[in-house]
């Protein structure tokens, strides 16, 4: 019997969706892991694909987490006796001593929180929260021209 292989990010298990603009937007200092409340015809979305977080972002309220801006498309085949509905807010589950420290660095120290990857571990969906910075438009620029030039000395150090 052949073995499946699967799509290994960096964080454990495999990728949903990737938040790409998040790394051109911020500095991401720290990471860290939270489960997602989500109800079941949302996992089934999940499942085939049918999510999006790059306009995303959590904000902090009454000691949660809250994830919005998260676009998850019902299936047609969803049941007929809920009303689906894809733009919601979902609450993060994190520990309190994470929670705790999240709201300290985001109101104290003017720190943003940032959904940057969606991932599958061990059956349940998690997502990848950044604490971030926001990037200047030079700091956007300086990265870019960084980008190039490892590509180009890539490419030098190959051809030789």
């Amino acid at each position: 019997m052949a073995k499946k292989s699967k799509k290994q990010a960096g964080h454990g298990g495999s990728t949903i969706a990737l938040n790409k603009k998040a790394r051109h937007e911020y500095f991401i200092e720290d990471r860290y892991e939270a489960g997602i409340s989500l109800q079941g015809w949302e996992v089934k979305s999940i499942r085939d694909g049918r999510v999006q977080i790059t306009d995303s972002y959590i904000f902090i309220r009454g000691g949660e987490a809250f994830l919005v801006g998260t676009n998850i498309t019902p299936l047609l085949s969803a049941s007929t006796h809920i009303k689906p509905e894809p733009m919601r807010s979902r609450k993060l589950l994190l520990h309190r001593e994470e929670l705790d420290k999240l709201v300290g660095m985001v109101e104290r120290k003017g720190y943003t929180l940032v959904p940057t990857a969606l991932y599958w571990k061990k059956g349940k969906v998690k997502l990848e929260v950044g604490l971030a910075k926001g990037k200047q438009l030079h700091d956007k620029r300086e990265t870019e021209k960084n980008r190039d030039w490892d590509r180009d000395k890539q490419r030098i150090l190959k051809a030789q």
